[in-house]
């Protein structure tokens, strides 16, 4: 059986018109970015906190096409390769195809860490005064933690874009007016997303109320309220670091699914310029 046929077998994702806009976006800024600091005196690194398999399916056909996963992109990268990259997958099955990718990109130092991304990144660190790099979390759902961004908000160095789940992080809403009708397990998630319970501003009292009734709370709905919330607490976060202009993620029926974000690490005013323009430009022109 061929690699092919054997990839459409294996656990990776499937992607539609959305997943190759984010991954185009990132390829983009990684190419930019590792040019813009070529003769700067830093070792370079990417992280891939989802790295996934390396490749991904565009449909569950053994003849069906394949693109080239954010692992892979930041693999080829030439004009300045990254002098580190480290892959994160917590599914041993996808692993085993990064490992595949390791051995066709055997002049990069590539290291694949079979770990879930919160636990991996709550025990990483380094030599920040010797490194810089990026970051790439692309949750398959809900799984980055508020704590993970702060801890990555902390280390001042790693350019990080952050996938946010919208449609999935909207499914757990309670359809009930009450946000206290959520089941206990999916409010500890959603706290855990936001980093405290501010995903309860999504609720507020109806306009109309009677005079000796308790007022009634409605939910915005869409997905609008749920990345406004995110993006503030990104915002207050970063600080300066972070980039208000975002890109939305649709599927075929115009609905969004994911919003594309960025924030900075380096906070001198000079590294955040930069960085924000180069984004800044991907984002609204790609």
């Amino acid at each position: 059986m061929s690699d092919d046929k054997r990839f459409a077998q294996s656990p990776p994702a499937f992607g539609g018109a959305w997943t190759a806009e984010k991954l185009d976006i990132l390829e983009r800024y990684l190419n930019a970015y590792t040019t813009a600091l070529k003769n700067r005196p830093f070792q370079l690194m990417y992280i891939d906190a989802f790295a996934g398999a390396g490749r991904i399916a565009l449909s569950n056909d053994e003849a069906g096409e394949f693109l080239s996963g954010s692992a892979e992109r930041a693999a080829r990268v030439d004009d300045k390769p990254f002098d580190k990259l480290i892959f994160v997958e917590k599914d041993i099955a996808r692993c085993e195809y990064l490992e595949r990718l390791r051995n066709r990109y055997g002049d990069r130092n590539i290291q694949i860490e079979n770990s879930d991304a919160n636990e991996f990144l709550s025990r990483f660190d380094e030599n920040w005064n010797s490194w810089r790099g990026v970051l790439f979390l692309d949750p398959y759902a809900t799984q980055v933690e508020w704590s993970t961004i702060e801890r990555i908000a902390g280390f001042e160095a790693l350019d990080t874009w952050i996938l946010f789940p919208a449609a999935a992080v909207a499914r757990i809403l309670p359809v009930s007016r009450n946000p206290d009708d959520i089941d206990p397990t999916w409010a500890d998630c959603l706290t855990a997303i936001y980093g405290g319970e501010k995903w309860r501003d999504l609720y507020r009292q109806t306009p109309q109320r009677h005079l000796f009734s308790e007022p009634d709370l409605e939910r915005q709905r869409g997905v609008d309220g749920l990345i406004s919330i995110y993006k503030k607490n990104l915002q207050e976060l970063f600080g300066e670091r972070f980039l208000e202009t975002s890109r939305s993620l649709k599927n075929s029926k115009n609905s969004v699914l994911f919003e594309l974000m960025f924030c900075v690490g380096n906070p001198g005013p000079k590294a955040i310029g930069a960085a924000q323009r180069i984004a800044r430009h991907i984002l609204e022109k790609l």
